[in-house]
């Protein structure tokens, strides 16, 4: 399946931030499935990478941005802080260029279409995490699911689990459920 990346992300990251809305009060501390990250945590990641998006599309070095996104980037309105990044990040993957660009990460440079691809796919599979640990829907878009799994099959090849003998789902919750295994994810 071929999908437009940066409407891909944006989408993930609409569909991640609807459930940061619907966060009560008391559910910031709550866990989630990423292992020592409870739901603040875990919004502060999301919002960290939303931050460095328009430094390294911008062609910024990690070196050059420095920790200026380390620590608690939510303060006393972590909704806010989540809507105020998303925008900047989705200007910065749609923007002239950034796909063809070249972004300086610690391990190495890799193609812009590369990085905005991650962050596709790690906004969509904490948009589970997040839901799963507010007691919202799980169900991920269909179509994100299956642009993910092909990018993270074509980019691990071998990682694709299949659904457990006499397991019956349908086919969206098959892919969706094998996306997230291969994620390290138990749904």
């Amino acid at each position: 399946m071929t999908i437009d990346v940066p409407e891909a992300y944006g989408r993930a990251l609409d569909a991640f931030g609807a459930l940061v809305h619907r966060i009560a009060p008391g559910q910031w501390e709550t866990p989630t499935p990423c292992v020592d990250w409870d739901v603040r945590a875990l919004v502060n990641h999301v919002v960290g990478e939303s931050l460095w998006a328009p430094e390294l599309l911008a062609g910024r070095t990690s070196a050059e941005v420095g920790d200026a996104f380390d620590g608690d980037l939510l303060g006393d309105d972590p909704i806010k802080a989540f809507d105020t990044s998303a925008v900047a990040a989705v200007q910065a993957v749609t923007a002239r260029g950034a796909l063809e660009g070249v972004v300086r990460l610690p391990f190495g440079d890799v193609p812009g279409r590369e990085y905005v691809t991650e962050l596709f796919a790690d906004a969509l599979i904490h948009t589970w995490d997040l839901a799963r640990a507010i007691g919202a829907d799980e169900r991920l878009d269909p179509e994100l699911v299956e642009a993910c799994a092909a990018w993270f099959a074509a980019a691990e090849p071998g990682r694709e689990q299949e659904t457990a003998p006499g397991e019956s789902r349908s086919p969206a919750e098959d892919a969706q459920a094998r996306l997230l295994a291969s994620w390290g994810r138990d749904a």
